[in-house]
């Protein structure tokens, strides 16, 4: 299974709620960038599992709307807070999938990020903004293998 991380785009700074945090007309950009740069590149994912919060939801739409309309599924398990165990478990129930992509939050992705990987050392990985990570599990969830990590500015 290839996973796809896509940290959320350029979000407005304060709502009266994080949860409601909108795009940015910058974050929309993005995200219709990195679904011109996966469709450009054969990255066409078979499902989008998306965090609840409106930021990544937008994000999420963004790329599937340049996909050809990929469904999208909310995941509550991607909300901030997520673990690389957490993590784990949500991807098991789509391991039937070729290629999935998760859209969500830091510092979780690079928690999760390193955990797939095999690093010991989380702290140093950093994923900017509408940025996209990824990482083949060949069905192995402890040992994957990072293919690449790409920012939205060289998209």
């Amino acid at each position: 299974m290839m996973v796809l991380f896509l940290r959320h785009a350029d979000a407005e700074d304060a709502r009266s709620s994080d949860f409601d945090r909108k795009l940015t007309p910058k974050g929309l950009e993005q995200s219709e960038k990195v679904g011109k740069f996966c469709a450009r590149n054969g990255l066409k994912p078979d499902v989008i599992l998306a965090s609840p919060l409106v930021r990544a939801q937008e994000t999420a739409h963004g790329v599937s709307k340049k996909l050809g309309d990929v469904e999208i599924i909310t995941e509550n398990a991607l909300a901030c807070g997520m673990t690389p165990e957490s993590c784990v478990d949500l991807l098991r129930g789509y391991q039937k999938f070729g290629m999935v992509m998760l859209v969500g939050h830091e510092p979780d992705f690079g928690e999760c990020i390193a955990h797939l990987s095999g690093m010991k050392n989380s702290s140093q990985i950093c994923v900017r903004k509408a940025s996209l990570t990824a990482i083949d599990l060949a069905n192995n969830f402890n040992a994957g293998v990072l293919e690449f990590f790409m920012p939205s500015r060289l998209m």
